[in-house]
């Protein structure tokens, strides 16, 4: 069970495509060996690390974000339980501020959709006098904690 892995197989226990695997290899992600015949194959660890780089990328990580992460692991074996847990807990309020942008993207799919969110001059209602497009561009009533947009 400890044989390496071919890209191909990897690809498939993954679910990610052999292009990505490739990309994360020449960002540093994931280092594979080489056979003499210049073959890529890689330890069962990298199963996990591809998870992780999956999952990470969900929560919002930027791939030099997650090579930092990743490099605080170790490569030759997956890692324990309590590293994982040291690694991923700081994500908590990253995820928790994804979850608020998310609910109030929900939310704002069932009302005016343009009241404010994108600093609209004439929405007496929700914006009067444009004061949102003071706090910048884009849809401030999304992008910000809406105790902060009033």
């Amino acid at each position: 069970m400890d044989d390496p892995l071919t890209i191909g197989e990897l690809a498939e226990r993954s679910g990610v495509a052999t292009s990505a695997l490739r990309f994360y290899e020449d960002r540093g992600l994931l280092r594979p060996e080489r056979t003499a015949a210049g073959h890529r194959r890689y330890p069962r660890a990298a199963l996990r690390r591809v998870a992780f780089i999956v999952f990470a990328q969900r929560v919002g990580l930027t791939l030099e974000e997650i090579g930092s992460e990743l490099a605080r692991l170790p490569t030759d074996r997956v890692p324990r339980a309590a590293e994982w847990e040291r690694l991923s807990g700081p994500w908590t309020a990253r995820i928790d501020r994804r979850i608020a942008e998310l609910q109030r993207l929900r939310d704002g799919l069932t009302k005016c959709i343009g009241c404010g969110c994108l600093s609209l001059e004439t929405c007496a209602l929700a914006n009067p006098g444009d004061r949102l497009g003071a706090r910048g561009p884009g849809p401030r009533r999304w992008l910000e904690d809406p105790a902060e947009v009033g």
